[in-house]
């Protein structure tokens, strides 16, 4: 056991979202004796430390809605935050690529997002000037977003967690601690992990690709369940990194949930490029034939998962048969730039995707927050997430003021 010391909040989860949950809690309440536990060795190990490492901008999501708000606060707040605390970061900008006719009413849509969503700088370019940006790109036409960004999340993740600690030395990250279940008190709870018990009053659960199972094993009944998609990415090799100056975005396709392949400049120097996504048999399986009993049995046996296959079955298919085919991936990489060849991308990392689905196969787009006694939850956290985590945790904070009366 902890030595008996009973904290004030647990935060279970050590993603960006958790660890910005702790910074921002410690700020605002520099008294509280806070408990951040995480199951892996470090922090940051699975979406956070596997995303394209993108500070988006704010331009895809619906006006008004979480994302939409969090994202541009957030990014606000992540570019001041790494400016303040040296974390490896850059306002590159990027261009997203209208590559056929038929894709501009679409990028309009996303333009006028943006516009509504106080997405500064942003401007609709010509295919010349697309070029003029990005010489090796093809395009009709083009939208430059100056305030897009590239950031070492996993940096960013631990620098939150060590001003946390500095705030309140009796505070406390404890990694390698996999959360098994909470025993409910009437003044403190015991929460049992896989090597010890600690005890506190309120928890915060942000669990990521594992959300939905520590949602119900703190009883609460739910209307989702998190479905894993991984993303495979290319790297340009050294001859060809000349090809891209900035970060490539295509216009996504409205009829396909995830944002398509793109290029993008990474703080350590290297391009990627990707991902794609296809359906995995382990939540947190990196690898093209990574499998788990379990996360198999209860993404395929959950009607969501096949309402989505049925929609998506055609693409499904294509995006399948990209991860196994380096001349797939890269035909659809030619799409935005012509003169890549084979000899140009070499194989890279992967990252999986937490998809949150309704039964009826609807992916739940924007932020999802319940509240259960002494827990908040947060159930559905998706890209822009680590963009947003400043802006979520501080959300997360006033939530819990109300709801735990701290003061």
């Amino acid at each position: 056991m902890d030595q008996g010391k009973i904290y004030d909040i647990a935060i279970i989860g050590g993603g960006i979202v958790g660890a910005a949950t702790l910074y921002q809690m410690q700020l605002k309440f520099p008294k509280l004796k806070i408990l951040l536990i995480e199951k892996e060795a470090t922090l940051a190990a699975h979406q956070t430390g596997n995303n394209s490492g993108v500070i988006h901008s704010g331009l895809y999501y619906k006006p008004g809605s979480q994302k939409a708000i969090t994202c541009v606060r957030g990014r606000r707040a992540l570019v001041k935050f790494s400016q303040e605390y040296n974390i490896d970061h850059e306002v590159c900008g990027k261009v997203v690529v209208a590559t056929q006719e038929s894709e501009l009413p679409f990028m309009e849509k996303i333009f006028s997002n943006g516009i509504s969503n106080g997405t500064e700088g942003i401007e609709k370019i010509s295919g010349e000037q697309v070029r003029e940006i990005e010489p090796n790109c093809s395009g009709v036409a083009g939208i430059r977003v100056g305030c897009t960004g590239i950031i070492d999340y996993v940096q960013a993740t631990n620098r939150m967690a060590e001003l946390a600690l500095a705030q309140q030395a009796e505070s406390k990250v404890s990694l390698g601690d996999a959360f098994l279940r909470l025993e409910e008190g009437t003044e403190f709870s015991k929460i049992i992990t896989e090597k010890t018990t600690h005890l506190a009053k309120h928890f915060i659960f942000c669990g990521g690709l594992q959300s939905d199972r520590l949602a119900k094993k703190d009883g609460i009944d739910l209307d989702l369940q998190i479905v894993g998609f991984r993303g495979d990415y290319y790297e340009l090799t050294d001859q060809a990194k000349h090809k891209v100056k900035h970060l490539i975005y295509p216009v996504p396709n409205p009829a396909f949930p995830f944002l398509g392949v793109h290029f993008t400049r990474m703080t350590n120097g290297e391009i990627e490029c990707g991902p794609n996504a296809v359906f995995t048999f382990k939540r947190e399986g990196y690898g093209k034939t990574d499998f788990d009993l379990k996360d198999t049995v209860d993404a395929l046996s959950y009607r969501g998962t096949w309402k989505l296959f049925g929609k998506h079955w055609r693409f499904g298919l294509d995006e399948y048969k990209r991860a196994f085919s380096k001349k797939l991936f890269l035909n659809r990489l030619q799409g935005l730039i012509p003169s890549l060849t084979m000899d140009d991308i070499r194989p890279g990392r992967a990252g999986v995707r937490a998809m949150a689905l309704g039964s009826d196969g609807v992916m739940i787009e924007d932020f999802k927050i319940e509240y259960k006694n002494n827990s908040i939850h947060v159930l559905n956290a998706p890209s822009p997430a680590a963009t947003a985590s400043l802006a979520i945790g501080e959300d997360i904070v006033e939530m819990a003021q109300k709801r735990f009366n701290l003061n």
